[in-house]
């Protein structure tokens, strides 16, 4: 990394990323195309981790009065000359993000919002002292503003209306129309209909948006982003002129996460060229209107990663920053068709789905078909093309979704079997007391109640993984056994080690995974590594007196379990 540019993990403010001397994919053709086709309000919908929040920190960077113009030197953008000179640094900027707005309670959410409402009025300390502003227009400012204890002391019947005016005192200030910039505006909702306070958040937020987008004389543009496209009827009620620019819209597609091009050039940069193939089975795939995308927070982990240690493997960034609750209530909600369409998706295969991209988090469980929806709007499922309509054909876009669907199947499967305790002592139980039958028929019993992973176009290695969870989660229901994974044992390195310590007889599991349903040749070659690889060593240096080896293989929902 000597004499690189850094990375820029977490570093989603434009002015501090070009001032520090960040790596930057340069995305100020939004800006030019923006320009020169917006509405008067728009809302771009991607996934998170798509460099929302970055847009949105560039455009206030390049629009607001007393930028800094050389921030914008050197890229795209500068050399649109006719819209610099119109735009740049032209106007009042008011630029908030909702993503902070959380609370168990309705009252804990509102200090939240009141707290960026007012330290985004902090920014405009000017208007306390405006000459072009009369007293009452002052006090009001003052009223967004004032702090006490740390607390903003904003009134609660200020809210409704905080961003209309606002917006009227910078305009009368300035003697210009104001530009807002609202990020992350459905995480409120989100986060109300989570905690059980909707209905109030749903109300605050369409008085707050009507006024502000709808009856606000004093707006040039606005610009809005999101997850989720929430409908209409819920906050945008009467709200004519919204512009809304989604995941399935071509105009913009390049602008949220990286290109093909854009991510070569970037492993080109920091020698890491070697990696490519890697980068794209992992974090591509992501198909936003005729561009196929990656998700840029992954690709600039996993580089990261692999600057400090050449030899570091890709691993899952994107879902690990923020809950996957959407997915286990999907997963929760499975019937028998259903299941077998996600068994589809992990395989590799297409599901065509209707999707509906306007909702209300109200509506998310009224129906499946709504998840599959969501699923789409987040990133969990990315589209291969339509079938007519709003059919659209789904599919998991890449390695690291794949794998979080299959973590959260298996963990899901092993809270299932917990639930069942007494069955779940008989299948642990006949494992020391060489019963393989019954460790057959109650493992066959689990397999068949939930989610298998499809042979199709999966490799070995990744079903024998997920059946290799599933079976070390049963186990280690015992608590009071030592139960190994992947542990180093005589000349290699066994499935499952166990040790049952009141009867010190250890056990030794080889899974398989039975190529074309070939299950005694797969147990019979479970086996055979065992002795050849001398498994059972490890378990006898620990003392353990009796020694049972299990060959255990499967296909879909199916095993077949033999022993020594």
């Amino acid at each position: 990394m000597m004499g690189k540019k850094k990375l820029p993990i977490g570093v989603d403010i434009f002015e501090k990323l070009i001032r520090q001397d960040f790596y930057y994919v340069d995305k100020t053709g939004l800006i030019a195309d923006f320009l020169r086709n917006w509405g008067e309000v728009n809302l771009f919908t991607r996934p998170r981790r798509f460099g929302k929040s970055l847009n949105m920190s560039m455009l206030k960077a390049f629009l607001e009065i007393g930028c800094d113009k050389t921030l914008f030197d050197g890229l795209k953008i500068s050399q649109e000359t006719d819209l610099c000179e119109k735009y740049m640094g032209q106007f009042p900027v008011i630029s908030i993000s909702l993503k902070s707005v959380d609370g168990l309670t309705f009252e804990t959410a509102c200090t939240a919002l009141k707290s960026v409402i007012g330290n985004e009025a902090l920014r405009f300390s000017f208007l306390s002292d405006s000459v072009k502003l009369s007293h009452d227009e002052k006090e009001m400012y003052r009223g967004f503003a004032e702090v006490r204890k740390g607390i903003f002391t904003m009134s609660d019947d200020m809210m409704p209306t905080s961003l209309q005016n606002l917006s009227a005192l910078l305009a009368k200030h300035y003697g210009k129309p104001v530009i807002l910039l609202i990020d992350e505006y459905d995480v409120p909702l989100d986060k109300a209909f989570q905690h059980g306070y909707y209905d109030e958040m749903v109300s605050l937020i369409r008085s707050m948006f009507g006024n502000a987008l709808k009856t606000n004389p004093n707006l040039y543009f606005a610009v809005l982003t999101g997850c989720l496209r929430v409908s209409k009827e819920s906050i945008f009620t009467g709200l004519n002129n919204m512009k809304v620019l989604s995941i399935a819209d071509v105009r913009f597609d390049e602008y949220f996460g990286f290109t093909d091009d854009e991510v070569r050039e970037m492993l080109k940069y920091y020698d890491l060229s070697e990696h490519y193939e890697a980068v794209k089975e992992w974090y591509d795939g992501y198909q936003f209107g005729n561009v196929s995308v990656y998700c840029p927070w992954d690709v600039v982990s996993y580089c990261d990663s692999l600057c400090a240690d050449s030899d570091a493997l890709p691993e899952d960034y994107w879902s690990n920053t923020s809950s996957n609750s959407i997915v286990r209530r999907f997963i929760d909600k499975a019937n028998k068709q259903t299941k077998d369409e996600i068994e589809r998706l992990i395989a590799g295969e297409t599901i065509v789905k209707d999707i509906k991209q306007e909702l209300t988090y109200n509506e998310l469980d009224k129906t499946i078909d709504h998840l599959w929806s969501v699923l789409f709007t987040t990133g969990y499922l990315t589209h291969r093309g339509r079938e007519g309509g709003k059919k659209y054909r789904l599919v998991i876009p890449n390695l690291e979704i794949r794998e979080l669907f299959v973590t959260q199947i298996r963990e899901w499967f092993n809270d299932i079997a917990v639930s069942d305790s007494p069955k779940l002592d008989q299948l642990c139980e006949a494992f020391p007391s060489k019963d393989a039958e019954k460790v057959e028929n109650l493992l066959n019993d689990y397999l068949w109640n939930t989610i298998s992973v499809r042979d199709t176009a999966v490799a070995k290695e990744k079903q024998e993984n997920f059946y290799h969870g599933i079976l070390l989660g049963l186990l280690s229901h015992k608590e009071n056994w030592l139960v190994k994974s992947n542990a180093e044992s005589g000349e290699g390195y066994s499935d499952i080690l166990v040790e049952v310590p009141e009867s010190r007889t250890g056990v030794v599991i080889e899974l398989k995974y039975a190529q074309e349903g070939q299950l005694d040749a797969a147990c019979a070659e479970a086996l055979k590594q065992i002795e050849d690889k001398q498994y059972a060593s490890a378990l006898k240096s620990d003392g353990m007196t009796t020694i049972v080896k299990y060959g255990i293989a499967c296909y879909k929902k199916h095993c077949k379990v033999v022993i020594v």
